[in-house]
């Protein structure tokens, strides 16, 4: 920053990110540091080559202003990138209520009894910023190889096709175990009622065989025996 009597300026150096057939601009900011108004012209030694917006004003009291110097695009590019070109912003005391038209180029004369307060800036020529580098495409080493999720955050479409299948096949299990637990309760319930039909009959059978004690007692034994098979084998499929 310049700390001159009239003007501050920021920055020194007009630095340009240079790159080829592109226009760059970069911007001056001029602060009045007094309760007068200061007129302000800028030059150059390359005025072809920069275009400075406003070139020429007037800086109310302690208020800013901001200049726009724009390099116009370069076919090439110079020598180790060092610019030669230089910048001299001159300022003058003006009257109270000052405007751009009041300013004529006899303000900025020496000669003609004028303080008047100079500085100069150079130019600097910087690397424009690169862009970031792209991510090779594969999987990077250490990491697996199936890959769980995409760069856009979502599953790719073998992923999705799988977890699909595992999801309905999950969804499949619970129903086949329910349709298994409700067949065996069904033939647990008819075992059930057919061993109680059975042991009506029997005990039906059994009061027949008091009454009648003689041979019935020999095919009581045979049916209780069968029965009890029958039985045995209800209870061990249920």
């Amino acid at each position: 920053m310049s700390t001159g009597e009239l003007l501050n300026i920021e920055p020194l150096e007009l630095k340009f990110p240079f790159e080829l057939k592109k226009q760059i601009s970069c911007s001056l900011q001029l602060s009045n540091k007094t309760d007068n108004y200061v007129a302000f012209k800028v030059k150059t030694t390359n005025p072809k080559k920069y275009c400075v917006r406003p070139n020429t004003g007037v800086v109310s009291p302690r208020s800013t202003c901001d200049v726009i110097v724009t390099m116009q695009a370069q076919k090439e590019a110079p020598p180790d990138m060092q610019c030669k070109d230089k910048f001299l912003l001159q300022s003058v005391i003006a009257n109270d209520g000052a405007t751009v038209k009041d300013i004529t180029p006899e303000m900025f004369s020496k000669e003609a009894g004028h303080v008047v307060e100079e500085c100069r800036l150079r130019v600097v020529y910087a690397s424009p910023p690169q862009p970031p580098s792209p991510v090779p495409e594969g999987s990077e080493e250490g990491n697996s190889p199936r890959g769980s999720i995409s760069d856009n955050g979502h599953f790719s479409t073998m992923e999705s096709a799988a977890a699909s299948r595992a999801f309905g096949e999950s969804q499949e299990k619970p129903t086949e175990a329910k349709s298994l637990i409700a067949k065996l309760t069904e033939e647990k319930n008819a075992a059930i009622h057919q061993n109680n039909k059975l042991r009506q009959e029997l005990e039906l059978l059994r009061r027949e065989a008091n009454k009648s004690q003689g041979g019935v007692s020999f095919m009581l034994v045979i049916l209780v025996g069968l029965i009890g098979v029958i039985l045995g084998y209800l209870m061990k499929n249920a």
